[in-house]
């Protein structure tokens, strides 16, 4: 373990048990370093590297060779205090490549020894500028803002760098000991051993444990093996791999926690959004609703009033020539006038009773959607749309590429159906999707037999063979970019959209989003 780190971590023993976090994660930061373009096959150029405010001290300069396929940096740095001295969650210090578009990649760890540091690496980028940062291990996916050291432009053309850092108290949580990640200090523990304890540290309480359960439970269990390493004495290279790795599967765990978590806030916010507007539209048709009624009955009472005053006239004039016969006209006109204004009330009071028998007609309609929609999110992840309801069962739930439903699909299906079935009068669409890998033919014809595996095992559970279609779409409707694991699994699923008048039937023109929409 170098002399730098296993120093300062003896120091810190004596004060760990006092050491916690206070505030909460912020917003992350935006900052502008200089990118330089190096010319494939431009020969070597040295830059140097200027010190932030946050360590004076620190120098570095760097050879930059350009190649034909990629460029490679040899870089060297000195008066690098500790790094946790910014915290004591910080353990090693990274070097960055910067795009002009914004995109920051992990050049690696910094080889510190004595306040120095080296680091001998490569990147496909042409033009990028460099920063340093603190981090608590090496395989973080994203600068943090404790930046030390950015590369230096002297002469010739500089491009504006603009990205983002993550926020301040990112790897930390309130009232938790960062004792808890470091413990048995002991010099001769190797420095990646301690990164890998971070690791998965903070990708606990990134909340992993709820949005990546299985990828966290592996970096645990990297991460006891390591241990068990170290305790059984064996090579150095062995244990620091072994730590390398729990980091790594810790870090993948902890950007994957940290995009769900952001994605349930996001769907949480458009939910709230969406029925705040939902309330406005009903009450400007409820408003228009009023009006429209106001208008025709001052209609009806103007046109029974013409009527009544051409009857009046008309019983006016026989009363010029029969007084008699004008009294008798006259008391009919009024009696007329008098079953008219009643019969108009009449007419208003049905007009009414009808509007507030479709409203309530209309919100029990809205009653059951929602109901239906809780009854289903506690078992498959489900959503409102035009189309309907729209319940996603993902690719995890089927045996890797085939159509065989997993015993953990049957039994969510099962009580799907048996939801489904207390609502005789929906209507279901099996709809099978597939990412891009692979042939056409080959997504087509996956998609359309898990389509029709879930519409025979809802068969099977009672539900009416006739009120279920099964239709496959290969590739051709992704939800999420093909071009990262991440997004093939969301594009791999199977969802159920339900349908019918119980519960609101969809527009004429929104039956059905088409693949390029989606």
């Amino acid at each position: 373990m170098p002399k730098l780190l296993s120093t300062t971590l003896i120091l810190a023993a004596s004060t760990l048990a006092a050491a916690q976090t206070s505030s909460a994660p912020q917003a992350n930061v935006a900052h502008t370093t200089k990118a330089i373009h190096y010319r494939p096959q431009g020969g070597s150029v040295k830059i140097e590297f200027q010190s932030s405010s946050r360590m004076p001290s620190a120098a570095g300069e760097a050879k930059i060779e350009a190649k034909k396929t990629n460029v490679e940096i040899d870089a060297k740095f000195q008066g690098l205090e500790d790094s946790s001295k910014f915290g004591l969650e910080y353990l090693t210090y990274v070097l960055w490549a910067v795009s002009p578009q914004g995109r920051a990649v992990n050049l690696g760890e910094l080889a510190l020894d004595h306040g120095r540091g080296h680091i001998k690496t490569f990147t496909d980028m042409q033009t990028f500028g460099m920063i340093v940062t603190a981090e608590p291990y090496s395989a973080v996916s994203q600068p943090g803002n404790t930046v030390i050291l950015e590369n230096v432009v002297v002469g010739g053309e500089d491009i504006d760098a603009k990205y983002e850092l993550l926020g301040s108290g990112t790897y930390s949580s309130v009232n938790t000991h960062i004792q808890d990640a470091i413990f048995g200090i002991d010099p001769n523990t190797p420095r990646e051993l301690f990164e890998a304890r971070n690791a998965v540290r903070i990708a606990h309480l990134a909340a992993a444990d709820k949005y990546a359960p299985s990828i966290i439970a592996k970096a645990d269990d990297q991460l006891r093996q390591a241990e068990s390493s170290y305790r059984g004495k064996q090579d150095k290279r062995t244990i620091e791999a072994a730590a390398r790795e729990a980091a790594q599967t810790a870090e993948e765990s902890r950007v994957m926690a940290v995009k769900q978590k952001g994605e349930e806030e996001a769907q949480a916010k458009a939910a709230a959004e969406k029925k705040a507007a939902d309330d406005r539209a009903a009450k400007a048709r409820a408003d228009a609703d009023a009006q429209a009624r106001a208008r025709a009955e001052a209609d009806a009472a103007r046109i029974q009033a013409e009527q009544a005053k051409a009857e009046a006239v008309q019983a006016a004039q026989e009363a010029a020539r029969q007084k008699q016969e004008a009294e008798q006209a006259k008391a009919e006109a009024l009696a007329q006038q008098q079953a008219l204004a009643a019969e108009a009330e009449k007419a208003r009071q049905a007009a009414a009773q009808s509007e507030q028998a479709r409203q309530q007609a209309e919100k029990e309609k809205q009653d059951l959607r929602a109901r239906l929609l809780q009854q289903l999110n506690t078992v498959l992840a489900t959503r409102d749309t035009a189309r309907g309801l729209i319940a996603n069962l993902s690719d995890v739930l089927f045996k890797s590429g085939s159509f065989e439903l997993l015993a953990g699909a049957r039994e969510r299906l099962a009580k799907v159906s048996g939801i489904v079935l207390a609502y005789p009068s929906l209507k279901l669409s099996v709809e099978g999707h597939t990412d891009s890998v692979g042939s056409d033919e080959y997504n087509q014809q996956l998609s359309e037999k898990r389509a029709e595996s879930v519409r025979e095992y809802l068969v099977q559970q009672g539900i009416a063979g006739d009120s279920i279609v099964a239709t496959g779409f290969g590739k051709t409707s992704p939800v999420a970019s093909n071009d990262t694991p991440e997004g093939r699994q969301q594009n791999r699923r199977v969802e159920l959209v339900l349908s019918g008048d119980a519960i609101g039937e969809a527009n004429a023109s929104s039956t059905r989003e088409t693949a390029l929409s989606r």
